[in-house]
């Protein structure tokens, strides 16, 4: 194989801190990367994908291979610990005006969000997670407006045409189960999971550590290929016979998948842990996640309980393409302003509590919704583009490269590689402008959603 070096060009950048992971209190380190060492694996980022591709290749290949992985923040300390902890098995493309798509795609998309789901639920058993950090609650879709109603029944007959089970839930009931009387109508689907994200992937970084070896605070600034890859850190090298790269959107900044992905950054924020007189107040349950009907419209989410960290509410919304991978503090001045307007029209009994964090956090998108996959170099593989799905769907592309790296082929591999390359983005200025442009409208079309 003809040696050539790749330089990485960049460094994702994430605003504000990841809310999730401050919650960890009793949180495994992990050193940073100061010397040269040989390995059988390498797998570039500590995330779902990451951690997912690490422990199936450690099912695949036993303590006989070495696997290490490379995280260039702290564990949990990338959009990891910035995502809401909504495990999907439904489908639930961004892309879309009402989350579906046809009938076939979504039963097979629907296999294959269950098996990453049921991997995941696994991970939780062995490393013994609390109910906390791995619930299988299911999740519930929302509408407050007369258009969040209209998508819910077109969800619904989408959902009865595959088969599904749901319940329907009304203003009453909402109330019930949210404290809030904001929503009018509600649908609930059983098999979803909520997680602590962070706590999630730090309880996978620990329990798998005993066969894989992780090192923080060491991001890949090049890689050399070769009949061995060599992937060099600020202070040391690893040599790898293999490298599995699970960065997301990041993919990029290795060269690979040229002009090819959308780099989407969403906004949230978290209360300081409520009172005992704001629970009160409150009412509804302790721990339960709503998603708009509405896709453009604003996530919510409660949780408790989880080791003293408190009850809690985080409110997701707005969203920006930003191709540089950046964000300037004008985008986090708006998200703040958005969600505090929803905040308040959710939860007018809280009118006292105020936000303790505030975030953006890094997703990767494609124009035709399929991810960027596959061998992109001789032994080094590509598990990114998670379609603003990362909990399942990276669990599912860090499954799927062991598979395809060790294995070549299996049943649920062959049915993940039914897909189409990522389509070829307009030029800019034109695709940011455009599209940029044309989030706001939806923005401002989802009305009282937002």
């Amino acid at each position: 194989m003809a040696n050539k070096t790749i330089n990485v060009t960049k460094l994702p950048k994430d605003p504000g801190p990841a809310a999730w992971n401050t919650l960890v209190k009793e949180a495994s380190r992990y050193p940073e990367l100061t010397e040269n060492i040989d390995v059988d694996w390498a797998i570039v980022g500590g995330g779902f994908a990451g951690l997912s591709a690490a422990r199936r290749l450690s099912q695949l290949v036993g303590n006989k291979e070495k696997i290490v992985v490379l995280e260039a923040k702290c564990i949990a300390d990338g959009p990891a610990g910035r995502n809401s902890g909504f495990m999907i098995d439904l489908p639930h493309e961004l892309n879309s005006e009402t989350y579906v798509g046809t009938h076939d795609k979504d039963r097979r998309q629907i296999r294959l969000n269950r098996a990453a789901i049921e991997f995941s639920r696994e991970m939780a058993e062995e490393y013994v997670m609390e109910k906390a950090v791995f619930d299988a609650c299911g999740k519930i879709t929302a509408a407050a407006s007369e258009k969040g109603i209209a998508h819910i029944r077109s969800y619904r007959e989408h959902l009865d045409a595959l088969g599904e089970h749901y319940e329907l839930k009304n203003a009453s009931e909402m109330k019930d189960w949210t404290g809030s009387e904001f929503y009018r109508e509600g649908l609930f689907t059983p098999h979803s999971v909520m997680i602590q994200p962070a706590a999630f992937i730090r309880s996978v970084a620990n329990g798998l550590s005993d066969r894989v070896s992780f090192f923080e605070a060491s991001p890949v600034v090049s890689m050399g290929l070769g009949d061995v890859h060599t992937l060099t850190t600020p202070r040391g090298s690893v040599r790898a016979k293999n490298v599995i790269l699970a960065v997301n959107g990041h993919i990029q900044s290795f060269g690979f998948f040229p002009r090819q992905l959308l780099h989407v950054f969403t906004y949230a924020s978290m209360t300081r842990d409520l009172t005992e007189n704001e629970v009160h107040k409150l009412g509804g349950r302790p721990d339960w996640g709503v998603l708009p009907a509405d896709p453009m419209g604003t996530t919510v989410r409660r949780f408790s309980n989880y080791k003293g960290s408190g009850d809690r509410i985080v409110v997701r919304n707005h969203a920006t393409l930003n191709q540089s991978i950046e964000v300037n503090d004008k985008s986090m001045k708006r998200a703040a302003l958005l969600q505090e307007r929803s905040f308040a029209a959710r939860f007018p009994m809280l009118d006292e509590v105020k936000m303790e964090h505030r975030w953006g956090g890094r997703l990767c998108l494609s124009w035709n919704s399929m991810p960027a996959f596959g061998e992109v170099e001789t032994r080094v593989w590509s598990a990114c583009c998670q379609n603003g799905l990362g909990t399942v769907k990276g669990t599912l592309s860090g499954m799927m490269a062991a598979e395809l790296a060790v294995l070549g082929t299996s049943s649920l591999l062959n049915e993940f590689l039914d897909y189409q390359a990522p389509k070829t983005l307009p030029p800019e200025p034109f695709l940011s402008l455009g599209a940029n442009l044309t989030i706001r409208w939806k923005e401002w079309q989802s009305g009282i959603e937002l």
